[in-house]
This record gives structure tokens, C-alpha cells and sequence, in this order.
């Protein structure tokens, strides 16, 4: 990568390497700049790391779909055209997961690691970092999701005037893969979509599946904190919230049997648990949208009730944690940074975007952002009919009053913006989004084009 800053003595402080902060630290090294990554672990942990790694994944450990007429499918063709660290680390770090980049979340965190930290460009602190740099020749990025560390929250909702900057993010158990009776369950995706099958399905009969919510519902939950209100993100939902909504509610969310046959039976499950390989060699899965805040006691007692894990042995159990997030449209400008602190910017999750690969996409923006203000350029953003574009929107231009965080998704994209037949079916609109939306990329990346050199 040529480098694209010349003369210039800006310092970018990068806090947190989680999946935002490591692709802006890399996108402004390969350019040049010069980037000092504050990372708190391993000297303090959060409640939800186990390690001192960059883009530690601590909930599922996919990227969401590879499908290219998809919304993350949109977002994953203009990363790579960036030249996403994220991304070509996943493809390397790959497991099977039918149509979803998922990865061996181990080899995925240890290749961005060593990427980082053998740059010449990239400096790392292990130190908790309590209130952002914001000096003559500093620059500073706030990157600390999925949690931020109370010190930081406190600056934050001083200078944002915030009083409820959070809401709850759910981790799902894991499972040893010896361990799963395979008598019980079988290896398939839905609709045999594919090259090879990813998934192992746990059926269960109507008497199975109603005893498992019972259990649920009755199960004992880790109380929240005297100082905390839960708010939890709708796409991220602990399996006993879905549960009080109606008892047939798991079973049209992560226990749908939809597209599945036992072949046992020839038959649909009534209902059926998915579990998701954890690392290339198989050797564990996790259980797919099965966050929960029940207590371990209580989430073994349910747990086991799913037949083909009646014997399972659990090399983690699932959990929650507070994730920190802004008012991003209340509280940030267009180009990321926090008003009132133009030498501050965010990334991430802290920003109100929801997911791995969001994240990583953020992390890219606030990094083409920075950039731009280094080299003196007006600021200039993708454009709405981008998937980029559609997430930053989202970001910095939504409604204050209804904002939540959100995932990459068709409804954030605005059909104004692309040139569509009003005859076409849904399945046609997305299509052709989908291939207009890289070509108006390349058009925005041609007019910023020091931004890439």
C-alpha cells in the first residue's frame, strides 16, 4: 500500500481492538499513518473476553451471510473492495456454516493479532485508557465495544449528556462436540443449501419442546443491577424473553424447523435446535440464538432436556452483558465524530450499529473519516445506495427519538435511491440493489481516490 499521508504529524489513538478498532488501525497504517492501539486486556478483562487478543469474538462466531443479494452480503462486497482485514482474515479462518461466513474463532483473533501488531505503522499500550486524547496532533477513536469500561462511559455521558448509554448483548453456550448424541440428531442445512452440510439439528416432538419451555420460563435468571434498566437489542434476544412472549414463540425464532427433515422420522420436527461448528476441527458448537440470562443451574436443567444433549458436556455456558452505545444521530456529526469533540470519533458498537461485521464496517468508516481530515479533504461519505452508506444513514441520520441498534439490513436501505421498477416483487428489488449498489461504490471510491492509495 503506497502511503497516502505525507508531512503530516497527526497521531491516531485507537481505544479498543475489538472487530472496529482493528480494521480502522490497519486501513490508516497501510496508509501511513501513524496509530497507537490502547487495549486495557488482559491486564483488566470485561465481564464477556477471556483474552488479551484483537477481535475477540465473544457471542457467535459468524459474519453473517455470504449470500451476495443479501444486505451483509452488500456490506462484505465493498469492504473487500476497501481491502477488509476482517474479511480476508475470516475467508482464511473459515468453518463450514452453510451460507454464513463463519470462523475458527481462535485462528480468526490470532491472524489480525499478529497482522497488527507486526505493523510498522501500529504501536500497542496495554493500559486502561480513562478519557480520549484529544491534543495538538491527536487524534483519538473511540473503538470499546462490546463494552466500555465505566470510566470511559462516565466522559462519555458527561460529554454527550447520555444518562442511559446501554443495553443488553447475550452470549450462547457452547458445547463439546463428543459429547452430543448423534443418535438423537442429524447433520443437515435447511433446504440441503450448501456445498456441504454445516449444521447439526437437534429434533424435539411437541411433549419435548413444551416441557424445554416450561423449564425455561420457570427457570431462575441472574438478577440485573440495582442502576441497570434492561433494554435488549431485538436481534440479539436471551431465548427466555422470546419464551415470554408466547410458548410457540421459539419455535418461529432460533427453534424453527422450517426447511428441516429428520431422516428418522421423514417428517419436520415439531421443533428443532441448531448447533453451529466452533472451530475447524469440529471438536465444539455452539447453539445458535441460544443467548440466555438464566442461571448456569437453571440453563442445564433446560438445556438437557433437548434429547440429543441430554449428556452434553458444556465448555461454556451462555451469559449477558451490558453493551455501551450513543444517541448517534442526537450526538455525532456525519463524519463519526462526537460533537463538541471534532478530534474524537467512534466506531462500532458504542455507536449504535449491531454486529461483528457492522462493526468492522464502522470501524472502516470513522478510519476513511480520519484520513480524509489528515489530508485536508472536505469530508465525503458513501452514499445512501451503498450498504456503507445505508449503515452510516442509520448512524448519524436517524430518527433520535426511535433509535436503537440495528444490524445491515434491507429496510435500512432507502428504494429512492436506486433506479427500480415499482412492477418488480421483492426478491427483483433486492436484486438489482444488490448489483447497483457496488457499482455506486466504485463511483464514491473513484472521487476519493487518496483515500485507497
Amino acid at each position: 500500500m503506497t502511503n497516502a499521508v505525507k508531512n503530516k504529524t497527526e497521531t491516531v489513538h485507537i481505544i479498543g481492538c475489538g472487530l472496529a478498532g482493528s480494521e480502522a488501525a490497519y486501513f490508516l497504517a497501510e496508509r501511513g499513518v501513524k496509530v497507537v492501539v490502547h487495549e486495557m486486556r488482559p491486564i483488566k478483562q470485561t465481564p464477556a473476553h477471556h483474552t488479551g487478543d484483537c477481535a475477540e469474538l465473544v457471542c457467535s462466531n459468524s459474519l453473517k451471510s455470504k449470500d451476495p443479494v443479501s444486505a451483509p452480503g452488500m456490506m462484505k462486497a465493498e469492504m473487500r473492495m476497501v481491502g477488509s482485514l476482517i474479511l480476508s482474515s475470516a475467508d482464511t479462518a473459515e468453518v463450514p456454516a452453510g451460507g454464513a461466513l463463519a470462523v475458527d474463532r481462535d485462528v480468526f483473533s490470532k491472524l489480525i493479532t499478529d497482522k497488527l501488531r507486526s505493523h510498522k505503522n501500529i504501536a500497542f499500550i496495554n493500559e486502561e485508557v480513562t478519557e480520549p486524547f484529544e491534543g495538538e496532533g491527536e487524534i483519538t477513536l473511540l473503538a470499546t465495544g462490546p463494552l466500555t469500561s465505566d470510566p470511559l462511559t462516565t466522559w462519555l455521558a458527561s460529554a454527550t449528556g447520555g444518562d442511559d448509554l446501554y443495553f443488553y448483548d447475550a452470549i450462547a453456550p457452547i458445547i463439546d462436540a463428543s459429547t452430543i448424541d448423534m443418535d438423537k440428531a442429524f447433520v443437515a442445512n435447511r433446504y440441503d443449501k450448501g456445498e456441504e452440510s454445516a449444521y447439526i439439528n437437534c429434533p424435539m416432538t411437541d411433549t419435548e419442546y413444551y416441557n424445554f419451555i416450561e423449564t425455561i420460563l420457570t427457570g431462575e435468571m441472574v438478577p440485573s443491577k440495582n442502576f441497570e434498566k434492561e433494554k435488549f437489542f431485538q436481534g440479539c434476544q436471551p431465548i427466555e424473553a422470546i419464551a415470554k412472549t408466547g410458548k410457540d414463540s421459539l419455535r418461529f425464532g432460533p427453534m424453527k424447523p422450517v426447511g428441516l427433515t429428520d431422516p428418522t422420522t421423514g417428517r419436520r420436527p415439531y421443533a428443532a435446535v441448531q448447533l453451529r461448528p466452533e472451530n475447524r476441527a469440529k471438536t465444539a458448537y455452539n447453539i445458535v440464538g441460544f443467548q440466555t440470562k438464566l442461571k448456569y443451574g437453571s440453563q442445564l436443567k433446560a438445556l438437557k432436556l433437548i434429547p440429543a444433549l441430554h449428556n452434553a458436556e458444556f465448555l461454556r455456558m451462555g451469559s449477558m452483558h451490558r453493551n455501551t452505545y450513543v444517541c448517534g444521530p442526537k450526538v455525532l456529526r456525519p463524519d463519526l465524530s462526537l460533537k463538541g469533540h471534532p478530534r474524537i470519533y467512534l466506531a462500532g458498537q458504542i455507536t449504535g450499529v449491531e454486529g461483528y461485521l457492522e462493526s468492522a464496517a464502522c470501524g472502516m468508516l470513522a478510519a476513511m473519516f480520519i484520513l480524509a481530515r489528515i489530508q485536508g479533504r472536505p469530508h465525503l461519505a458513501p452514499p445512501s445506495n451503498t450498504a456503507l452508506g445505508a449503515l452510516l444513514s442509520h448512524v448519524t441520520a436517524s430518527e433520535i427519538k426511535n433509535y436503537q441498534p440495528n444490524n445491515i439490513q434491507f429496510a435500512l436501505f432507502d428504494p429512492r435511491y436506486f433506479d427500480l421498477d415499482e412492477k418488480m416483487n421483492r426478491d427483483q428489488l433486492r436484486e438489482q440493489m444488490s448489483k447497483q449498489a457496488p457499482v455506486h461504490f466504485k463511483d464514491w471510491m473513484k472521487k476519493c481516490s487518496t483515500l485507497f492509495m
